[in-house]
């Protein structure tokens, strides 16, 4: 059963086209890090098909915004991902937090 209450996260980054293959070399551990905690509900990773170096994922977290800024991205693993992966980044990454809305969620 789904959690009734978290948010969702969801992060746009762009780097150059030529790098989403290094970016994902750097990605995949800390991705595996993320779906394997207990509060981390979904997890789901896009490209864009006009510019293939704008990604977004989107993550849903069964605990609060609060939580997540205090425990979860405090964690060790994030570290050597963003050291890796930020100098590929072309524009700023983007962040936007959505709260679930009690009684509009279905997950299959």
């Amino acid at each position: 059963m789904a959690a009734k209450s978290g948010f969702s996260l969801h992060v746009t980054i762009f780097i150059d086209p030529l790098n989403v293959a290094e970016f994902f070399k750097h990605f995949r551990l800390t991705y595996e890090n993320v779906i394997a905690e207990p509060e981390c509900t979904f997890f789901e990773v896009y490209q864009s098909p006009e510019n293939p170096g704008e990604l977004r994922w989107v993550e849903n977290w069964s605990a609060s915004v609060k939580w997540f800024q205090e425990h979860q991205m405090t964690k060790e693993y994030y570290k050597p991902y963003f050291e890796a992966t930020e100098p590929l980044f072309v524009k700023p990454r983007q962040f936007q937090i959505y709260n679930r809305m009690e009684g509009y969620f279905y997950t299959g």
